[in-house]
């Protein structure tokens, strides 16, 4: 019960979080996450969002998947730093994802669809303008029309995807860009994302037979 409140004022606060006041929800577990299974990305449903990386959270019954989604940004010009999962101490913190100018650290994680690690290739801003790189994201032209093709971005997924950073994990540290990318102004994730994470927690406790909070 005492996971359950934590997880429930973890998204809340998130989602109150100002711009310049979010400085990142952590959850601190026992437990490895397990290796990031390869997903396919649904198609963008128009101009204007931009992907945001599924990634393991953990619950009453273990690590459970968040799904990856589209995302309207809350302010023009903003881009998503995924969360993610560092060991630290003996333990794995769970450093929340943010919205801010430019991405920061995110573990050095592949979550593929341009978070290849290190920074986001699947999209630039143009001014006021978010276009997609289409060798990157699946973009149907009927709904989304801001695109351009940068090949050189692509990468392949190979061996174990380690959803974490840290010992047996992912070992690599922030560059200057990203530590100075953790300091700036953030804004935590929109009410949208809050309640698609909540969504996936209630479908966790509903997997094991436990109701719908």
């Amino acid at each position: 019960m005492k996971r359950k409140l934590t997880l429930f004022l973890t998204l809340v606060l998130a989602s109150f979080c100002g711009a310049h006041a979010f400085a990142g929800i952590q959850l601190t577990v026992t437990i490895a996450p397990p290796p990031i299974a390869v997903f396919d990305q649904p198609a963008c449903p128009g101009d204007g969002y931009i992907w945001t990386p599924g990634y393991y959270q953990y619950g009453d019954y273990g690590y459970y998947w968040v799904p990856g989604q589209w995302v309207v940004p809350p302010i023009v010009g903003l881009l998503w730093t995924p969360g993610y999962w560092g060991y630290e101490g003996r333990k794995y913190v769970w450093h929340e994802g943010y919205w801010g100018p430019q991405v920061g650290f995110y573990g050095g994680i592949n979550y593929g669809n341009g978070y290849f690690g290190s920074g986001f290739t699947g999209g630039r801003w143009e001014g006021e303008v978010f276009k997609h790189n289409t060798a990157v994201s699946h973009v149907d032209h009927n709904n989304v029309h801001n695109t351009y093709v940068d090949r050189t971005v692509v990468q392949e997924v190979k061996g174990p995807n380690h959803a974490f950073n840290g010992k047996g994990g992912i070992k690599v540290q922030p560059t200057d860009d990203e530590a100075a990318a953790g300091r700036g102004p953030h804004q935590g994730p929109t009410p949208v994302q809050v309640s698609h994470a909540q969504d996936a927690h209630n479908d966790h406790l509903a997997a094991h037979g436990n109701p719908r909070e």
